[in-house]
């Protein structure tokens, strides 16, 4: 009897072990669903998965670029689980039940004051909208540089379209949700680390303008030999810093089909923080804005290599009883090594571009100058270009964020009209070359 007793524990610890494991295999996996609050609503996607000690948990939404981001403080108590994820300015906090055998995910999320209800339910894995992605590495002035191409599940090879790198430390990570919204369009897609950012070798800080243009041209280049799209069926997209290369590339490949510029200054990058400034401090300084500005000027003609150090230091001790000077930044002179990139236009190189060119302009855009795309659009015209569109969306951010009248202002998604507009330009460009 006491033999079977033993035996009997023994299965019984087994058993809820094993019960224990399967409980715990049930809870991980994908769940989707829409969260709305107000005039908000966006798809979002939690990917719940769990190693050998933890639970691990991504957040997912395409529309606010954010891909796989990882939660913090995961917590997991019977059927319920919380985390939170963390922003400059708020936390997003959820807490959640398994409900109907794990099949549904019951949770809320609190941001600030506001807190909205919402039930997402476990996918079975439909692959028919998602991207095949292929990791690739080539060489550009001896880096190496690596990058994601994205494949549509159609095969279409007459749609390809680059992603040509931005602004500062940004790696392909910032392009990743927006290469895998137009593959689910039907493009062939590729992103890309910058020089000195991600899995790339080199220095981003100190490479030039000039430099990165170089390997965005080898990077189009392996694109087209990689994947046996010719480049008269390939685009190039880029936004801000990123938009000022497109009508250098294009000179550069005059068989590409076309170039998207977004959110693209008409004048100097130095011009553009400036603008942003006094947008910044406009209300703060009222009317002292344009004094403050000529001050403010010199510091970023310093930091671009084009006033002297003993220039900037005496017209600071001029205006440091000034009621304004506070507002005024500057970084450590000297840490500072001259920028040159600060001084770089794009619109010489607009002057001279033939292809087909779609600007699109957020009418929020506090960076670059509210006149940049008719600057751009003179430009254009005058290389007898007139195959160009220009949208100007209302309600878009510099990023081409949806930032006009949200009831949920804690997050954003990408203006509703802007892949739309794209695709629409891309399918109606009067002279693709066959």
């Amino acid at each position: 009897m006491k033999k079977i007793f033993i035996i009997f524990l023994v299965f019984g610890v087994f058993s809820c072990k094993q019960n224990t494991e399967s409980n715990k295999k049930e809870k991980t996996g994908n769940y989707s669903g829409i969260i709305e609050y107000g005039n908000f609503s966006d798809k979002i996607l939690l990917e719940i998965e769990i190693d050998s000690i933890d639970f691990k948990v991504f957040f997912t939404s395409l529309e606010q670029n954010a891909n796989r981001i990882p939660f913090q403080n995961v917590e997991v108590s019977d059927d319920s689980i919380n985390f939170k994820l963390q922003s400059d300015f708020y936390t997003y906090s959820f807490k959640n039940k398994w409900i109907d055998n794990y099949s549904k995910l019951q949770g809320s999320l609190t941001v600030d004051t506001i807190t909205t209800l919402y039930t997402l339910e476990k996918e079975f894995l439909d692959n028919s909208n998602t991207p095949k992605s292929e990791e690739i590495s080539f060489k550009s002035n001896g880096l190496r540089i690596n990058g994601t191409i994205w494949y549509p599940n159609n095969n279409n090879k007459g749609k390809a379209l680059v992603i040509v790198t931005s602004s500062g430390g940004q790696d392909r990570s910032a392009s990743r949700a927006e290469a895998i919204l137009l593959a689910q369009k039907g493009f062939t897609t590729f992103h890309y680390d910058k020089r000195g950012t991600g899995n790339s070798e080199g220095d981003w800080n100190t490479a030039t303008i000039e430099e990165y243009i170089t390997d965005d041209v080898t990077a189009i280049e392996y694109f087209s030999e990689k994947t046996g799209i010719p480049l008269k069926k390939i685009g190039i997209k880029g936004s801000s810093q990123g938009a000022i290369k497109i009508p250098s590339i294009l000179n550069e490949l005059e068989n590409l089909n076309y170039g998207i510029i977004v959110s693209c200054p008409g004048v100097t990058l130095l011009e553009s923080d400036l603008n942003y400034w006094r947008n910044r401090n406009a209300k703060l300084l009222g009317n002292h804005l344009d004094d403050a500005t000529l001050l403010q000027r010199k510091v970023f003609e310093f930091m671009a290599g084009k006033i002297s150090r003993a220039d900037l230091e005496k017209a600071i001790n001029s205006k440091k009883s000034a009621s304004w000077f506070a507002n005024i930044w500057a970084p450590n002179l000297d840490e500072v090594q001259p920028d040159k990139r600060l001084l770089y236009t794009p619109i010489p190189y607009f002057e001279k571009t033939r292809q087909p060119i779609l600007i699109m302009q957020g009418k929020m855009d506090e960076i670059i100058p509210v006149n940049s795309y008719l600057l751009i659009t003179d430009a254009i015209k005058k290389s007898g270009n007139d195959n160009y569109k220009t949208v100007l969306l209302e309600g878009a951010s510099h990023s081409m964020s949806n930032i006009g009248g949200s009831d949920f202002p804690y997050w954003f998604k990408l203006h509703p009209d802007y892949l739309t507009t794209i695709e629409n330009w891309i399918n109606t460009v009067s002279n693709t070359k066959e």
